[in-house]
């Protein structure tokens, strides 16, 4: 859990949590992690372990049961549940995307009938924005929400949305006008509205998450869903994406501190040449190459979670923090494997699973290009 300075910019209270969430991190998800990987079944017992931690209601304020967390706390929480396992992380950075869409977007009564129902862990939220032909530029969504009287109805597909078959309310992008980019608009779509849940895709790793597409065939919404004005839909979901990149930042930092930490320990324990290969200059080089990445990405992190507290615009910073904690994370797990050398390719060891899900962490919620555009933008523009 600890590296130089990990403890650097948090306050007492947010180091007890970091310590509770640790603790259940340990002693309730990793131990089921290497299972849930293995049969793709998302560990639902971990997840009613974090509703009662009040994690699933991280993002929703305290006035309705929520935890009400500041972007610094959420970031932290992030990072220990990921130690514990990546894909229970992103289940629940997507369903703290949908409470927090909710928080912010939806009318009182809204609030009062969907957030402390979700605080409890249940209906699982679920984000669609992305779709097979639109993914980095959203604008281009074919989605369209056609008004009709007091209603929506809604056509299209989403794609790569996770929590999809356990979802039970989706925070949904459309179009209200099909030819016009500038018509997206959000809206709330529960489970009970009829849309069809598409496969569950086989990806490399987060196996554990499910990722299906949402299929919409004249699914009836009442108008009252909708959550922002028309047309004002793209700005919100970029709005909610930017402290969503601090959480996957978060994540990909707690991942590299797992391989980090399962590097240390074999190198302390596997001997070659009769001494610990912890003894070799060749492995020390990478684990202080290692544990600097690691260092340096949740120094970053912390810095964009400051800027977001602060009231002051995160967008660069937390473009910056996912960009290089990312990347960081791939690398890290890449060269944990190398310390473990061929035990690191079977599946005996945790460290080819990091690897296997580090990489996820360069694409999901903006690949790493479009951060980086987004950083050359504030640099250049």
């Amino acid at each position: 859990m600890e590296t130089v300075g990990s403890a650097t910019g948090l306050t007492d209270e947010q180091r007890a949590i970091r310590d509770v969430v640790h603790e259940f991190a340990v002693e309730e998800i990793r131990p089921t992690a290497r299972e849930a990987d293995e049969t793709e079944a998302f560990p639902e017992d971990v997840w009613d372990g974090l509703a009662d931690l009040d994690l699933t209601g991280l993002t929703v304020p305290e006035e309705y049961g929520g935890f009400g967390a500041d972007r610094a706390t959420y970031a932290v929480v992030n990072e220990e549940v990921a130690y514990g396992q990546l894909a229970v992380a992103t289940a629940l950075s997507v369903h703290c995307l949908a409470t927090e869409c909710i928080a912010e977007f939806a009318t009182d009564q809204q609030k009062e009938t969907w957030l402390p129902e979700m605080v409890r862990g249940r209906p699982v939220g679920m984000f669609g924005l992305s779709e097979p032909d639109a993914g980095s530029n959203p604008a281009e969504m074919s989605t369209v929400a056609r008004r009709e009287g007091d209603e929506y109805v809604i056509n299209g597909k989403k794609q790569w949305i996770t929590n999809g078959q356990r979802g039970g309310v989706c925070i949904l992008f459309a179009k209200t006008d099909p030819d016009d980019p500038s018509s997206v608009t959000q809206f709330l779509v529960p489970e009970s509205a009829g849309y069809e849940v598409g496969k569950k895709e086989e990806k490399l790793g987060l196996r554990a998450s499910d990722t299906t597409a949402l299929l919409f065939d004249d699914v009836r919404i009442p108008a009252e869903n909708r959550l922002t004005e028309e047309g004002k839909g793209l700005s919100a979901a970029f709005r909610i994406l930017t402290g969503g990149r601090i959480g996957i930042a978060s994540q990909a930092v707690g991942l590299a501190q797992a391989a980090l930490d399962d590097a240390i320990d074999y190198a302390n324990e596997r001997e070659q040449f009769d001494k610990p290969i912890s003894k070799i200059q060749a492995v020390r080089h990478k684990i202080a190459d290692m544990g600097t990445q690691v260092h340096a990405s949740r120094m970053l992190v912390r810095e964009a979670a400051r800027v977001a507290d602060a009231g002051d615009d995160p967008r660069t910073a937390a473009s910056i923090a996912k960009y290089f904690a990312s990347e960081a994370a791939v690398d890290v797990t890449n060269e944990a494997v190398q310390v473990h050398g061929g035990y690191g390719y079977t599946t005996d060891f945790d460290v080819e699973r990091y690897y296997r899900d580090s990489k996820i962490t360069t694409i999901y919620e903006g690949t790493s290009e479009i951060q980086k555009e987004i950083i050359a933008r504030s640099l250049l523009d």
